[in-house]
């Protein structure tokens, strides 16, 4: 089982050929192929490589599905005795990334 440690929107996932993730909002149009060059682990079967930050000639390649936005969530600031109150919304913009390959340097 191949699998994979990236870093993207300042964030880690695991990542194998097949999987959906959400990301941080990419600057991709829905349909094209993206490159992820931020690869800090690869594990091949038994054989495990640990980048210092990142380990070299190693990528996941994506397919971009569609751009969308999460669940709203409600931020509440409120302050006891002097009458404040400040209700907020926010939905986080996201990617939905279908990983297709990791690429070694080595095929």
């Amino acid at each position: 089982m191949t699998y994979a440690i990236i870093e993207t929107g300042g964030k880690q996932y695991r990542v194998q050929p097949g999987d959906t993730i959400e990301v941080e909002k990419l600057k991709v149009e829905p349909g094209a192929t993206i490159d992820l060059e931020r690869v800090l682990l690869l594990s091949d079967d038994d054989k495990v490589t640990i980048g210092q930050p990142t380990v070299p000639g190693v990528k996941v390649v994506a397919d971009v599905e569609e751009h969308g936005r999460g669940e709203k969530i409600t931020v509440l600031k409120y302050k006891r005795k002097i009458r404040y109150s400040v209700k907020q919304g926010h939905r986080q913009a996201f990617t939905r990334l279908t990983i297709k390959d990791i690429v070694t340097g080595e095929a």
